[in-house]
């Protein structure tokens, strides 16, 4: 089997280095910032908290996701991304975007509905920029479901293929 060159490699590994580094500061800085930073305009105060917690919970998500694409990657230089290990790490993939998902909804349900039953007319525009972005999200948490299978047939071909040779 052949592995990833090596400036392939080191290029991903800086690239989850900078968008670790960036979620890590979008968490202790900036979504805080962003949600309670600014003046109370009152606008979207009464949803503050329930945005901040998903959003919160969603860079963590995230992290996770960096976290375990940085480990799949060290197994795929090894040549052992064909086996049983793999699959926690990419099943743990799966969850953490299952929850980038969920507080995407939670986000998208909070403020559309608060949007709307404010008395003024409101513009639809973040609303549905908000549920295109959960229906998105929605589609590649299946597209991930899709190629853990592949996965799975992979590492069982691979097995087999061990046996024979």
């Amino acid at each position: 089997m052949t592995t990833l060159p090596r400036f392939v490699v080191l290029a991903l590994r800086v690239l989850l280095a900078l968008i670790g580094l960036g979620l890590v500061l979008g968490l202790v800085m900036s979504v805080p910032g962003q949600i309670f930073g600014g003046p109370d305009d009152g606008d979207l105060s009464p949803v503050r908290w329930p945005v901040f917690v998903a959003l919160e919970l969603a860079v963590l998500c995230l992290l996770v996701v960096v976290v375990c694409t940085w480990r799949l990657l060290t197994m795929v230089q090894a040549d052992r991304i064909f086996s049983r290990d793999a699959f926690r790490w990419v099943d743990a993939i799966v969850l953490a975007s299952v929850g980038v998902w969920l507080c995407m909804v939670t986000i998208a349900g909070t403020v559309s509905v608060f949007l709307y039953v404010t008395p003024e007319l409101r513009d639809p525009g973040l609303p549905l920029l908000l549920g295109g972005l959960s229906i998105a999200a929605g589609g590649f948490v299946l597209l991930l479901v899709v190629m853990r299978a592949l996965l799975c047939q992979a590492t069982a071909l691979r097995s087999d293929m061990d046996a024979v040779i």
